[in-house]
């Protein structure tokens, strides 16, 4: 090795081992097992992380259990494939960058086929791995099956048409098209007002999401003006997909996308004190489920030759029309697009992604059909930027 590589590799290993841990005292729980609890808030302790975020939720608060199939109709084929990607002056495999970061599972797929699938800290494939936010788009894919059912007449069509409760309420009256482009107009804010929303709506024994959406009336612009992220919007949804469903969430789900999509075990989504699904977050799933619901994304809503959800539903998904300007690609946020509750990589709506906090990921790629998973304890550092790297390269083999 040269001297100046020598060197950048020397100065890049303390980032890589404070990353996993190794400097940090143990600091995602390795020796405590993992283990769960609130201590520190819903995730402010790193210790607890790992625990929680694979299992640990779901003995902790109440939810509902989205069931498989007996037998599932969509296998995954192993084919293993070296990918090599440019980093800097160097080139990585996604061995290394799964080491230099706090990743709990990796995979790469494309159409049937597992190209990639690797876990840490002890996680292991048949685990169910929090999605964060990722459950937005679980909700959006919900969203257009009920739109494709004709439960809901028009995209555009305010929230009060279908949930009464919500007559008088700014979120009743703000378009479905609005709320899951996070354009309500609503005065909220996704840092300042998530300690407010989330015991009221989720964390406290007397927690009513219906309660809370309703009382949030504080407008700041007209909706369909501004992209403002926040959990208000899809609650708001959730709503309205029960109402229409009949069902709970979970129960809607398991009946029209996930059997229907082949998944191979069941999933959870946690709930309110209702059993209400708080359905902004806390889907859990395995790796290879969470690949399967971008394969759905990719396939045009098809899967193993069944139409799940309308190829209508995922053009919407991933186009911007003249009541989109505020989400598209670079007018959201800088390098970045919104619809639908989808994010985009790119302006053409070819690069779509669900997004978690700390770090949960599924990438998709519409033209090569290759999906990404990742699940991870912590979003600090470049990781996102290595990660899109990766990612582009998976695509071009």
């Amino acid at each position: 090795m040269k001297r100046r590589q020598l060197l950048q590799a020397s100065a890049a290993l303390p980032v890589a081992l404070a990353s996993t841990g190794l400097l940090a005292q143990d600091k995602w729980g390795q020796g405590q097992g993992y283990p769960i609890g609130l201590q520190g808030g819903l995730n402010r302790d790193p210790a607890y992380r790992v625990g929680n975020y694979s299992g640990g939720f779901e003995r902790i608060f109440p939810h509902h259990i989205i069931k498989a199939m007996p037998r599932t109709t969509s296998v995954f084929n192993d084919k293993p494939i070296s990918v090599a990607y440019r980093w800097g002056f160097f080139e990585r495999t996604p061995d290394e960058y799964l080491r230099s970061w706090p990743i709990t599972g990796l995979l790469i797929a494309r159409g049937d086929n597992i190209l990639f699938e690797r876990y840490q800290y002890d996680r292991i494939a048949n685990m169910r791995l929090t999605s964060w936010s990722m459950a937005k788009s679980v909700t959006s894919l919900l969203l257009g099956i009920c739109l494709d059912m004709k439960l809901i007449d028009s995209y555009d069509d305010p929230a009060d048409k279908y949930v009464p409760s919500l007559k008088g309420t700014l979120h009743g009256s703000t378009s479905l098209r609005n709320l899951s482009n996070m354009s309500s107009g609503a005065n909220v804010l996704h840092d300042r007002d998530n300690p407010v929303i989330y015991p009221a709506a989720f964390l406290s024994k007397t927690a009513s999401i219906a309660t809370t959406v309703a009382g949030w009336n504080r407008k700041r612009e007209e909706p369909g003006t501004l992209y403002n992220y926040n959990e208000l919007c899809p609650l708001t949804l959730g709503m309205v997909i029960r109402q229409v469903s009949g069902k709970s969430m979970s129960a809607f789900a398991e009946e029209v996308l996930w059997q229907p999509m082949g998944a191979e075990a069941d999933a959870t989504w946690t709930t309110d004190s209702e059993l209400n699904e708080f359905n902004c977050i806390g889907f859990a799933a395995r790796l290879r489920d969470w690949a399967r619901l971008g394969r759905l994304v990719a396939q045009r809503g098809s899967s193993a030759g069944h139409q799940v959800v309308s190829e209508a539903w995922i053009h919407e998904c991933t186009h911007w029309g003249d009541r989109d300007h505020q989400c598209r690609h670079g007018v959201a946020g800088p390098g970045f697009g919104y619809k639908a509750h989808m994010w985009h990589a790119k302006p053409d709506g070819s690069r779509l992604y669900f997004n978690g906090h700390h770090a949960q990921r599924v990438l998709i790629d519409m033209p090569t059909q290759t999906v990404l998973v990742q699940t991870a304890v912590d979003h600090t550092g470049a990781w996102q930027k290595e990660l899109f790297e990766l990612f582009e390269a998976a695509t071009r083999i």
